[in-house]
């Protein structure tokens, strides 16, 4: 690490302190040539995760986005906030993880269903209901017997 005072390249690390999130950790250093201390910080490069649409557009990864739609589904339901967040940090952390810089929406609806799934039926079938777009009556019906089905296996 270069030294901000005298531009030497040669430092010993004094002290490392993770921060609170435990995204980053914070270093005391000392330089070798002039002896000065000075405090870097080592964070986690984060890939861009560009989402690509049904259509085929590509937008940002936002994952607010998620949160809002399992918050929706959640609604009234038994579900702490708490909870939400864990879902969407690791729903976040697994695209983070696969190192794909353009993920399918699909594959998004498919994990935050897993991760309902898991958490609350409803919320689940909620989530499902309008991720999977039913066109009729029939087509949700089929899909709760499936789940009836997977539930008593």
């Amino acid at each position: 690490m270069k030294c901000i005072y005298c531009g030497n390249e040669e430092s010993k690390v004094i002290d490392s302190r993770s921060n609170d999130e435990n995204n980053s950790i914070r270093r005391r250093r000392e330089c070798l040539n002039c002896g000065k201390r000075f405090t870097t910080y080592e964070t986690i490069e984060i890939l861009p995760i560009l989402v690509v649409k049904n259509d085929g557009s590509r937008q940002s990864f936002d994952p607010n986005k998620i949160k809002q739609g399992i918050i929706k589904a959640c609604e009234k339901r038994p579900v702490s906030l708490s909870d939400i967040d864990k879902i969407v940090n690791d729903i976040e952390k697994q695209l983070q993880n696969s190192l794909d810089q353009e993920v399918p929406s699909s594959k998004i609806g498919e994990l935050v269903m897993k991760q309902l799934k898991e958490l609350d039926e409803i919320s689940y079938i909620r989530f499902a209901s309008v991720y999977r777009k039913f066109k009729d009556v029939t087509t949700f019906m089929e899909f709760i017997s499936e789940f009836e089905n997977m539930i008593n296996k």
